[in-house]
């Protein structure tokens, strides 16, 4: 089924409404009835897309969800322990202006709903590469990549972990690195 432009135009002007918006106050204190007026839409309209705000948010921040799991994945052949790819500095990097919105939807340790969104992608995406290569304990890795990444972007977001852009993405990406390698080589020390 082919999805209706007029409607993907509608949310589209929805969530930009929304960043506009959280870029100036936080979630908690935009309003439907502001949020509506700033897109043009009609309240029922909002309704028909979206049950409430949070599920707006989530929608408009899930191109953070998929830049995340590309960036991780923009890789080919053996990583490089030491250095994260440069899609992942840029992910890390970008995140900054609309940090406090993603705040509002993830909270430390990675649970909210946008922490939901990024665990079931970043999972399914991280298993079906395993799998891909075969590698071991696809389901496993795959379900502690996408916590480990979830928990330690949800925290640095809080100020839990202090690091600049730049050194975080360094630091998760030789955390995930080795925990990807760390059972490919069980598995071949057990063969």
């Amino acid at each position: 089924m082919t999805p209706d432009p007029r409607a993907e135009r509608t949310r589209a002007k929805l969530r930009r409404a929304l960043l506009d918006a959280c870029a100036r106050r936080p979630l908690a204190e935009v309003s439907v009835a502001a949020l509506v007026r700033a897109a043009g839409v009609g309240r029922a309209t909002f309704y028909l897309h979206y049950a409430d705000l949070e599920a707006l948010a989530v929608d408009a921040c899930a191109d953070v969800v998929r830049e995340a799991v590309d960036a991780l994945h923009a890789w080919r052949g053996r990583p490089d322990p030491r250095s994260a790819p440069p899609a992942l500095l840029a992910f890390f990097e970008g995140l900054p202006p609309h940090a406090p919105l993603y705040r509002a939807l993830m909270s430390p340790g990675g649970q909210g709903p946008l922490g939901r969104v990024l665990h079931q992608d970043l999972r399914a995406r991280s298993q079906a590469e395993r799998e891909l290569v075969g590698a071991p304990e696809a389901p496993l890795v795959a379900s502690a990549v996408a916590a480990t990444f979830a928990g330690v972007l949800a925290d640095w977001l809080h100020g839990l972990i202090e690091a600049t852009p730049e050194e975080i993405a360094h630091r998760v990406w030789r955390l995930l690195v080795t925990l990807n390698l760390t059972f490919t080589q069980a598995d071949a020390a057990e063969r």
